[in-house]
């Protein structure tokens, strides 16, 4: 037989062979062939150093690639933002380039300049581990909250973007107070004896602060939304509040801070005869611990009213939700407390 009909007799066996097959038996060869090929012809970059970046209370997985790109992770980038972990998909913008779904709101498409949308490409990669991995240049994490923070100057963001823009301007801070920091060690040469947790622990440090400047305590609209969740006309923060609000702020707040704090906080100022306390509940949290904890618990009780709020939810299922994510504490103390400034007579 000639090499012209052993080949054409080789391509009839490999048709019938195919045909033979079933749907499902076709698809999985197809997939593996296609595998195949990607391994053969793309060379993914690979991480050779990996850790965590912690910002408040997110913890971002980050990665240095050999041809020396910084990243974070997919599923960090969009706790960074207060966003969900899964992304749920990209589109098109002006067409040609996939913008991650962290921009894809219409909203914010006249706030992205043009070389953003073309940085902001997701990048794939292998782990140490050597598995498939996506994720996000470092520096796209500062362009994107501002990218939020102009839509906001400009009042075009939605209800549920909101807590975005608030978390992107404690990141915009929290980041550039580092970033001096590092450039100072750099210029000095003190970057290569300061300790390896260093630059981390400032930007905590810094990330605290700005929390806590944020809520300053017990934010106006804490109160302003409780009246919207139950159905109340705000009368501004001019008006005398409802006094079962009060009663509202001890639940939400002062029993789900650590345990045991509500009652020994009450007994550091008793009530008069009148029925007053000559000083508030929270000027005796710590500056330390205490006033740290409660920005971080007041930012989120705000963010669970927001979320409820825009969906429509009424008081009891909110605080179901806050029951759920924020169970009040048990009956141990573990704030310290600082005494408060006694008033000038």
């Amino acid at each position: 037989m000639s090499d012209e009909n052993k080949d054409m007799s080789k391509a009839i066996g490999g048709r019938a062979r195919k045909a033979a097959l079933a749907p499902e038996e076709r698809i999985e060869i197809a997939k593996k062939a296609a595998a195949a090929r990607w391994n053969a012809e793309v060379t993914l970059p690979t991480a050779t150093h990996e850790g965590d970046l912690k910002i408040g209370e997110a913890s971002i997985p980050c990665a240095v690639l050999d041809d020396g790109r910084r990243l974070l992770t997919q599923s960090g980038f969009m706790v960074a933002l207060g966003r969900a972990r899964q992304a749920k998909g990209r589109q098109h913008y002006d067409g040609d380039v996939n913008m991650p779904a962290f921009l894809t709101a219409k909203n914010l498409k006249p706030f992205i300049p043009i070389d953003l949308a073309v940085t902001s490409s997701q990048v794939e990669f292998k782990t140490a581990r050597g598995t498939k991995a996506f994720g996000y240049a470092a520096e796209l994490l500062p362009k994107v909250c501002e990218v939020f923070l102009k839509a906001e100057s400009a009042g075009a963001l939605l209800s549920s973007q909101k807590h975005i823009a608030v978390q992107a301007r404690v990141l915009l801070i929290g980041l550039a107070s580092t970033g001096i920091v590092a450039l100072v060690d750099e210029a000095t040469g003190y970057q290569a004896i300061r300790p390896q947790d260093a630059l981390q622990a400032y930007l905590e440090k810094v990330i605290s602060k700005e929390l806590a400047a944020w809520v300053k305590k017990f934010p106006d609209e804490f109160y302003e939304n409780i009246y919207k969740l139950r159905g109340w006309t705000w009368p501004g923060m001019g008006k005398n509040r409802y006094s079962v609000v009060g009663t509202y702020t001890r639940d939400l707040v002062f029993e789900r801070l650590a345990p045991g704090l509500l009652p020994e906080l009450e007994s550091k100022s008793p009530k008069n005869e009148k029925g007053n306390r000559s000083h508030k509940l929270h000027q005796w949290l710590s500056d330390e611990i205490g006033n740290p904890m409660l920005a971080q618990h007041m930012h989120s009780l705000v963010m669970f009213q927001r979320l409820a709020i825009a969906n429509g939810y009424g008081w009891n299922r909110f605080v179901k939700m806050v029951d759920q994510v924020l169970p009040k504490k048990g009956s141990t103390l573990e704030l310290p407390l600082d005494e408060p400034d006694q008033p000038k007579n």
